[in-house]
C-alpha cells in the first residue's frame, strides 16, 4: 500500500465548494463587509440629512446675508451627506482584510456609488417641501463633488478621516461665494448648467472613486 494520491479527489466524487465562491458564501461576506463598514447606519444619517433639508425648505430657514448665505443651509447638508458616504471607506480590519478579500474592489466600488445614488435621490425627494438654489442637477453635482472631496483624504490617510475634506471644501466654497470667485473649481458657486463646474466635480468624483475602489482607506490596523 502506497500513500500516492491520497490527496487526490476519488474519482467521480464532487469537489467541494468553498464557502468564499459559493452564492450564499459571498452574499454572506457581502453582508459582512456593509456591517463593518457601517452601511446601516450611515443610510439612518443620510435619511436624517435629507429630513432636516426638507424641514428647512418647508419652512424657509435662512441666516441673515445675501445669495450665499440662502445656498449656506442646503450646501452644509450636502457636505453632511458626502462625509457620511466618504466615512464609510474605514475598514476595521485593515491589511488583514486586503490580504485576504479579493472581492474588496467590487465591494467598495458597488457602495460607494450605491450610498452617493441613496444620498441623491434622498435629497432630491427631500426638496420636493420647497425650493431647493439651484435645483436637483446643481445638488447631484454638489453632493458627487463632495462626496469625491473625502474620498481623496480616505484613500491617501485614512478611511476615518473621510469627512475632512467635504468639511474643508465647504469652508473654501463659502469663502469663494463671499469673494465672488469664478473659478469652476469652486462649482458650488457656479449655476446649475455650467459645464466647467460639472466637470471639474465629476473629475473630483471620479478620482476619489477610482482611488478608493483600488486601495481602500488607509488604514494599517492589523487586527
Amino acid at each position: 500500500m502506497t500513500v500516492a494520491g491520497v490527496h487526490s479527489t476519488p474519482q467521480g466524487a464532487v469537489p467541494a465548494r468553498s464557502p468564499a465562491t459559493s452564492a450564499a458564501g459571498l452574499g454572506y461576506m457581502a453582508w459582512l463587509y456593509l456591517v463593518s463598514r457601517r452601511v446601516p447606519a450611515a443610510l439612518g444619517l443620510i435619511a436624517a440629512t435629507a429630513a432636516v433639508l426638507a424641514a428647512a425648505l418647508h419652512w424657509r430657514w435662512s441666516i441673515a446675508g445675501g445669495p450665499a448665505a440662502q445656498q449656506f443651509i442646503p450646501l452644509t447638508l450636502e457636505a453632511a451627506s458626502a462625509a457620511i458616504v466618504a466615512v464609510t471607506a474605514y475598514g476595521p480590519f485593515g491589511e488583514t482584510e486586503r490580504a485576504t478579500g479579493r472581492w474588496l474592489p467590487y465591494l467598495r466600488l458597488a457602495v460607494v456609488l450605491a450610498l452617493t445614488a441613496a444620498a441623491v435621490g434622498a435629497l432630491a425627494a427631500a426638496a420636493a417641501a420647497g425650493d431647493l438654489p439651484g435645483g436637483a442637477l446643481a445638488m447631484l453635482r454638489n453632493v458627487a463633488g463632495l462626496t469625491g472631496t473625502g474620498l481623496l483624504p480616505a484613500a491617501a490617510v485614512s478611511g476615518a478621516f473621510g469627512w475632512a475634506g467635504p468639511l474643508a471644501y465647504l469652508l473654501i466654497a463659502e469663502g469663494a461665494f463671499a469673494g465672488s470667485w469664478t473659478t469652476p473649481w469652486m462649482w458650488p458657486t457656479r449655476p446649475p448648467h455650467d459645464l466647467g463646474g460639472a466637470l471639474c466635480a465629476a473629475a473630483v468624483f471620479a478620482a476619489g472613486v477610482t482611488l478608493i475602489t483600488m486601495r481602500g482607506g488607509r488604514d494599517h490596523r492589523a487586527g
